[in-house]
This record gives structure tokens, sequence and C-alpha cells, in this order.
């Protein structure tokens, strides 16, 4: 198997995140097509070709989820570190990927394999000079000094939680220790920010750290999962949580057991991002009965139909916070009303719209001047 085909099924068998193929002209048709590359959003909002992959599908680990359990019976395939960091260098001067994110079974401890991301990231900084984004995954169980040096190299850093807590975690993974091999490099991260200045790191910064959940592989509950989100984020300085609907795969102890909805996913990133992004409190959130959020509803547009409904919020004079809960204003929206307000009122739909916003959404639950912006009654 050469390194393209090796490639080519380690991104293949990756369950992180939904990824889209991008070719690229300068390459041969058969190497194009022999290489999954994502569209990802950095953490400055901007885009770029992303490989997802694995240095080793190998892993001593056997979680009752996962496609590359020690007990599942395919084809395992590695690389060394300077193979690895060679092939990325030329995929990246031929145009087809921008960045790379880079993860691995877990094949001996948790030392020994972060011990081969660390060298795969030092190839490519000092030997390749390679200035490009680099996301790095940390090890269940490796130490803090490695994670130190992950930091060190890295753009983005992230270790997965997968459930919000121990006896979650034992339900869905049994050989892994909630608090010790994941939580803890989690708080190191934020630790090392705070007690060291970052000159030594690649480009003076610390970079930012992620973690990810299984949605509904351990019987977790919303509420659970986004507890832990927005603790980790006030706490721990987590720039985000990736929620990934749980996915039976063949050959695994879960293979008969449902899929979570993808609509689940999707409620969840939106509960997310109202709290780290639009003032919202936990408390706040349309839970239902066992901590869920309604599939069937944005948590965003049910908690203005229940506070703004018959008290719309008043663009000329609402704060920051206050405008930022009404749907259809975002973050980026709200900072051009507040702007656009200081040269005069705003007393039209219209003139939202020439600011560039789509007020659809926030229709029913705003004041303009005073005044409700007319709405078509409904014929039926």
């Amino acid at each position: 198997m050469n390194d393209f085909a090796r490639l080519k099924y380690l991104t293949s068998q990756m369950h992180l995140e939904a990824a889209e193929d991008i070719g690229c002209p300068t390459l041969s048709a058969r190497k194009q097509d022999s290489v999954n590359v994502s569209s990802a959003v950095l953490p400055n909002g901007g885009r770029i070709k992303l490989l997802k992959t694995l240095l080793s599908s190998v892993c001593e680990r056997d979680c009752y989820y996962c496609p590359f359990r020690s007990e599942r019976n395919y084809r395992r395939v590695s690389f060394q570190p300077e193979d690895f960091a060679a092939l990325y260098m030329g995929m990246h001067r031929a145009g087809m990927v921008e960045g790379v994110f880079l993860s691995s079974g877990l094949g001996g401890s948790g030392v020994q394999t972060q011990d081969r991301l660390l060298a795969t990231a030092e190839i490519l900084r000092r030997k390749h000079k390679y200035r490009g984004y680099l996301h790095l995954k940390i090890m269940p169980g490796a130490e803090r000094d490695q994670v130190e040096q992950a930091m060190l190299l890295a753009d983005r850093v992230s270790i997965n939680l997968e459930t919000p807590g121990e006896e979650r975690l034992r339900s869905l993974a049994p050989l892994k220790r909630f608090r010790s091999e994941l939580l803890s490099p989690l708080r190191w991260i934020h630790e090392i920010r705070q007690e060291k200045a970052p000159h030594r790191a690649w480009k003076g910064t610390w970079p930012s750290s992620t973690t990810q959940f299984v949605v509904g592989g351990a019987g977790e509950s919303d509420l659970e999962l986004l507890a832990l989100t927005s603790k980790l984020t006030a706490q721990a300085g987590l720039a985000r949580a990736y929620f990934s609907a749980f996915s039976p795969v063949p050959g695994t102890p879960f293979e008969n057991h449902s899929p979570t909805p993808p609509a689940r996913e999707h409620r969840l990133y939106q509960a997310s991002f109202l709290l780290r992004d639009y003032g919202f409190g936990l408390e706040e959130l349309p839970f239902e009965g066992q901590g869920d959020l309604p599939l069937d509803e944005d948590p965003k547009l049910a908690w203005a139909i229940r506070n703004l409904a018959h008290q719309p919020v008043e663009v000329n004079t609402a704060s920051r916070r206050d405008l930022l809960r009404v749907p259809g204003f975002g973050p980026k929206g709200v900072s051009i009303i507040l702007r656009a307000r200081r040269g005069g009122k705003l007393t039209s739909l219209s003139h939202l719209t020439k600011l560039g916003l789509r007020p659809g959404r926030a229709k029913p639950f705003i004041l303009l001047n005073g005044r409700a912006p007319a709405r078509q009654l409904r014929l039926f």
C-alpha cells in the first residue's frame, strides 16, 4: 500500500466531522480522488482546505462505539512521522491542502502515541519550515510536558471528552479515565496559558482548545452536555465543543444501537452558541422533562416566543445583550445596528435591510422607533 493509498484509507475511516471532497487541478485525477479534504472554519473565522487524518489506526483501547477499537477486525495502517510529514508537505506545496488536523489511534501508551504526534509536528515546523495551520490531538494519558510541547507547535489543540462524566464514559469507553486522562489535560492547557508567556510558541500566542462529545452514545442528556460545556468555557478557556451524533459502526458492540438523530446534534450546536456568544444562561434554554432540547424547535426562537412576543425589543435603544436575544440578530448584525443608530433612528425594516441584515425572523420581536413592523396576516 503506497503513501496515498494509506492516507486515503485513514481519512475515509475518520468519524470526526462531516467532510467534503475537494480536488486540486495541480494533482493527477488518481491522487485527487485518493484523499478526503474538508472545508473547515478556522478559529479566526476564515476557511481552509483541511486534511483530517490519523497517524495510525492501530489502537489498544476497546471503546464500544469506535471504528478503531482493538477488537474490531479490519485492516490497520500507520505512518512514521518523517513519512507523513513529507507526504503532507508535498500535498501542501501542490495546493491540495492548506492545513492539517492530526490525531491517532492509541498504539502503545498515551505517552508513546503523543511522542509520535509531537515528532511529526516538530518535523513539519522545524525541518520543513511549515507555517500553516496545525491542529494537534492530545492523547488520553499524555503528560503535562507533552501538552505544553503540543501548545508550542500547534494553532489548536484538543482532547475528546466523549461524554459529560466518569459514569457515562464507563458505559462507552471502559478503559478510559474521565478525570485523569481526559479532563486533566484540558485544565493543564488553561493553567499553562495562565502561568507561562507564549513567546516560545510558534507564532507567539497560545493555541485555542476544543473538545468533542459523542452525542447519544452513553444515554446522556443535552443538559449534561451543555452544563459541562458551559463550565469548561468559563473555567478552562474552552474555545468550543463539537458534538458528533452517534452512528453505529459494524463490528462494534454498539452496531445494533439506534443512531442519534442529526437534529439533536444541530440543536446542541445552536444552544452552545447561545451560551457562548449570546449571553444566555443554562437555565434559560428550553429543556424538556428528561433534560433534552426539543428537536422541532430552534432554542433561540423558543425563548423569544416565550419572552419577547408581548415585550418586543426597541432596536434604537436596546442594549447589545437584549439585541442578541432577538431571532435573526447575530453578533455581527448587532454590532452593525449599534454603529448605525449613532447616526440616527432606525425606523423601518428597509433600514435594516440596507445595513445588510435580513430582519424577517426578527419582525415579531422588535420595535422600530416605537412601532412594530408591519406583518402580513395569514389567510388561513
